[in-house]
């Protein structure tokens, strides 16, 4: 009865095992590359640039349709700010945006017009690497309608 019981706990355990991945290969197709994977991780997981750039509803809960298609911003500065920015532009598809412009942006914090991002957005550093991961999954993303003064 021992090795019958063992026996059935190694199969679940392969079964287990194979299950998860094909889990994760289909979740790795389904995003189309490594590079898109990373920087969906990166994204949602690490910066949680959904915070600004996805609405909310009126219980402050994300409106996942529309995630990182831009939001009007849910917190203000304590003393005034004149270059605070109120919305969080849409990013979805980064449009308007060149790739290599998009990933200087996200390694030296300098937009393509050579200007710092405005607060709250964070001046990150990335590596080449997370950058460019980073842009590819933006760019993954379907974009939504241009919205007036947005991309370039």
């Amino acid at each position: 009865m021992k090795l019958g019981a063992r026996a059935l706990g190694l199969a679940l355990l392969l079964i287990f095992t194979l299950c998860n991945i094909s889990v994760s290969q289909a979740q790795s197709s389904a995003t189309g590359s490594p590079a898109v994977a990373r920087g969906k991780y990166l994204v949602e997981q690490v910066a949680q640039c959904g915070d600004c750039h996805t609405p909310h509803n009126d219980k402050g809960e994300p409106i996942n349709s529309q995630s990182l298609r831009g939001a009007s911003l849910i917190f203000k500065p304590i003393a005034p700010m004149p270059v605070w920015a109120d919305k969080a532009p849409n990013i979805a598809g980064l449009r308007g945006w060149e790739e290599a412009d998009a990933i200087k942006f996200f390694m030296t914090g300098i937009a393509y017009n050579d200007l710092p991002a405005r607060p709250p957005m964070p001046q990150y550093r990335l590596s080449k690497e997370d950058a460019t991961a980073v842009v590819a999954y933006l760019k993954s993303l379907s974009p939504a309608a241009k919205s007036a003064g947005e991309g370039k």
